[in-house]
């Protein structure tokens, strides 16, 4: 018997019609779907966005991974679902594991895929590519990410601001995710880098409860939600 196809697939940053035709297409056609969720929520926004898309019969098997810095802990869970994975792969049946923007931009995805390729090399893994929660902001607030000559920079803002203070001198703009955790030390920084009024503040990005301030200064600075990002312009740039 030959094994299944893995796809990895992009379903957008949260608008269930942000999802492309391809995704649609591969989910419609597999045999199983998993999701990659947190075991503290009950909830999940891509399972969400892809539910009106699958065929009834398509199971939705979530695959928990803790929201932890503790490598050990991660490892286990990757190895955990890894198996999980290949068994359904080697008993012949395609499977998509679908994941929030793009499966390889800041996605637990990578990860499994190179878990499971240690595991078993032998493995088909295929990518779908989707939407990400920067570009979708960026279009929200009508923000240019970049034109002409500009660079921009992506970055994590999981461990705080230390990143943003290496960067901003060899970019026009910055993008950076995952600023909900340490958002008044990034906030700060940016005060400091005297950033503030040309740092546009997103979450929700294409849900209901989306929120854009185009100034930052114009916000508290009480935590914003998971799905936040900051888009920052240098006063210097064009």
């Amino acid at each position: 018997m030959n094994s299944g196809t893995l796809y990895g697939v992009g379903v957008g940053p949260g608008d269930p019609e942000l999802i492309t035709l391809k995704a649609i297409k591969i989910l419609r056609r597999v045999s199983v779907v998993f999701a990659a969720a947190s075991p503290k929520n009950s909830h999940s926004l891509a399972e969400k966005i892809v539910s009106s898309h699958l065929n009834e019969a398509v199971p939705i098997v979530r695959l928990d991974f803790p929201m932890t810095l503790d490598k050990a802990k991660l490892n286990a869970a990757w190895r955990i679902n890894a198996d999980r994975v290949i068994e359904t792969l080697k008993a012949g049946r395609d499977a998509a594991l679908i994941t929030l923007g793009d499966p390889l931009t800041y996605s637990t995805f990578g990860y499994l895929m190179r878990t499971i390729k240690e595991t078993a090399p032998e493995t088909s893994i295929k990518i779908i590519p989707g939407i990400t929660s920067y570009q979708a902001g960026s279009a929200s607030a009508g923000w240019v990410l970049a034109e002409g000559e500009e660079s921009f920079t992506v970055i994590s803002g999981a461990l705080g601001p230390e990143k943003l203070k290496k960067v901003i001198d060899h970019t026009d703009k910055v993008v950076m995710l995952k600023v909900y955790r340490n958002y008044k030390e990034i906030l700060d920084t940016l005060n400091q880098l005297d950033l503030t009024n040309k740092s546009v503040l997103i979450s929700r990005c294409g849900l209901d409860e989306e929120e854009i301030v185009c100034n930052v200064k114009d916000r508290p600075d009480e935590v914003p939600p998971y799905l936040s990002l900051l888009l920052i312009k240098k006063k210097d740039a064009g």
